[in-house]
């Protein structure tokens, strides 16, 4: 809080020590360009500045006496006498947020003392695979398993959304616990199962079909003659990291047992091919051709859906 000598009263508040020190030498630097004549010289002048949650930075010179003003919350008052180098303050806190970070445990620490455990969402791929030493999350496993038991009948199966709340709360557990079982009353409902497997691989810092082959998938589903088509996809998908392609074999499988039952689910190819599209497949940066990409994203799905064999069999097959 600065009072003026007119009497009009200022208030500067921030929760940044530095932005209160740059206020003070902005303050300073503008007394000091005054006139001699208009600035004040008693020793007692000061500038009270009120904040919330923080020690005093710089101990006054003198006080004034005053009365106190009502209080609405809890603050300290800092003053700062602008004719008092703060130098030696400024150097201060520096060494204590040295002092500070250098105590700080690194991530890896926190990791192996088991304070922060290693995520499953938001992850990239390779690194879940290499933690659980598999090429497989073993989330995606549980999810497809339980879909399998009680979900290949469901009305729109991976189209209809679950509870967003319940499919947080899932992904919270996956994150946190290592053991997970969806038959737990609280996962009932398919639809948070599924939801919770759309999330891991809308989630993956990189889709499950990287970036560096989103063009090349493009280019080969635009191809006119079929047989060429379905050759290029599966050379493509053969070049694929282990972990991206055992992952998509395992999908792509499940998802045809889906499509299997679209008499019952109604859900087809082409439906599963627009939910799942732009959710494996998508560029690294978005352009204006997003509405003719998603196009492609999802005929690239349905296509691998339904020469599932052709693209994921043998070579003799």
């Amino acid at each position: 809080q600065i009072t003026t000598v007119s009497g009009n009263e200022f208030l500067f508040q921030s929760d940044i020590d530095f932005l209160i020190l740059d206020w003070f030498h902005a303050i300073k630097n503008a007394i000091d360009r005054l006139p001699k004549e208009q600035r004040i010289t008693s020793r007692n002048l000061e500038f009270k500045l009120r904040r919330s949650s923080s020690i005093e930075l710089l101990n006054s010179l003198d006080t004034e006496s005053k009365e106190p003003k009502p209080e609405h919350r809890k603050s300290l008052i800092f003053r700062l006498n602008y004719s008092a180098s703060d130098t030696n303050d400024r150097n201060r806190v520096k060494s204590r947020l040295k002092k500070f970070i250098s105590r700080r445990p690194s991530l890896k620490t926190l990791q192996d003392k088991g304070l922060i455990k290693d995520q499953i969402f938001g992850s990239h791929l390779h690194l879940v695979c290499e933690h659980e030493k598999s090429t497989v999350p073993q989330f995606v496993r549980l999810c497809i398993k339980a879909v399998e038991r009680r979900g290949l009948d469901v009305d729109g199966i991976y189209r209809v959304s679950g509870n967003l709340a319940t499919i947080q709360k899932l992904r919270f557990v996956v994150n946190q616990e290592e053991k997970l079982n969806l038959d737990d009353s609280q996962w009932e409902d398919i639809h948070v199962v599924t939801g919770a497997l759309k999330m891991f691989f809308r989630e993956l810092p990189e889709p499950l079909f990287p970036y560096c082959f989103f063009e090349q998938f493009v280019e080969a589903i635009k191809i006119q003659d079929n047989a060429t088509r379905i050759k290029s996809i599966r050379s493509l998908v053969k070049k694929l990291p282990r972990p991206n392609y055992d992952t998509m074999k395992i999908l792509f499988e499940h998802l045809k047992k889906i499509a299997a039952k679209e008499s019952v689910n109604l859900m087809s190819t082409q439906s599963l091919g627009i939910v799942f599209g732009p959710t494996l497949l998508r560029p690294e940066k978005e352009t204006g051709n997003m509405a003719v990409h998603m196009l492609y994203q999802n005929q690239i799905v349905e296509l691998m859906l339904s020469e599932y064999s052709k693209i994921f069999g043998s070579e003799e097959d």
